[in-house]
């Protein structure tokens, strides 16, 4: 069994994953950067706590330290994200959108898993069967966006799905320079949760599907890959 560390974990997407993961007879940490939210669902799901503040480069540090003395890891899932929308829900026009609003999202989205990436890949490298999942989205993908028959043509944010896209580049960039490590992407699909307000026409149980499974894979399986629940989607 894997030690698995999971950001974002006290709700929504993370939350589901991290219990399904345990449910398997995995021991999970489950991440959050309010100690006291982190703490319940830990308590909740019964996995370990410690508390992760992906923009923050001192929280990071100090988590990777903390979970290096208590045995180190396996798998990282990178989770934690977000999506700008107005207090309503509404998404924020193209004309609304600031360099500001950019820099946000990417600070979570993107360099929060750089972050991550960066403390943890040392800890990982030490495990015989280490695994990286980085959260993408359908949203990433420019030839579905730019497709006037494709649902997705609609989907009108311009911040979330730039954030994205940086992702699936990580993704396949930080595979080849770590061959030893299983680093992939995935789609968990159009999940109902407080990212999106609840819109969303999956289930988490539906949703976390994905990051269960490829948080699974052994030292044979796939890297550098793009994969939902129906399998792989290409670049």
């Amino acid at each position: 069994m894997s030690t698995v560390l999971i950001t974002g974990a006290n709700k929504g997407l993370g939350h589901e994953a991290a219990r399904q993961l345990i449910a398997a007879g995995h021991t999970v940490y489950v991440t959050a950067r309010d100690t006291g939210r982190g703490r319940a669902a830990a308590d909740r799901l019964g996995a370990r706590f410690v508390q992760l503040d992906v923009t923050d480069d001192a929280s990071v540090t100090a988590a990777a330290k903390t979970i290096e003395t208590e045995g180190g890891l396996d798998v990282l899932v990178n989770n934690a994200g977000i999506e700008p929308r107005r207090p309503d829900g509404g998404f924020i026009p193209a004309p609304e959108v600031t360099a500001d609003l950019f820099r946000e999202v990417f600070e979570t989205n993107v360099f929060g898993q750089v972050r991550m990436l960066h403390a943890f890949l040392p800890l990982l490298r030490d495990s015989p069967a280490p695994v990286v999942v980085n959260v993408s989205s359908g949203a990433s993908l420019m030839r579905d966006l730019i497709d006037p028959a494709n649902p997705a043509h609609f989907y009108p944010d311009v911040v979330y799905p730039s954030s994205k896209a940086a992702v699936n580049m990580l993704t396949v960039q930080y595979s080849k320079a770590y061959p030893g490590v299983r680093i992939n992407a995935v789609d968990p699909g159009f999940t109902a949760t407080d990212l999106n307000f609840h819109a969303g026409t999956q289930t988490v149980e539906e949703g976390a599907e994905i990051l269960v499974r490829m948080a699974q894979i052994g030292p044979d399986g796939p890297t550098g890959g793009l994969f939902d629940a129906k399998g792989t989607i290409p670049w």
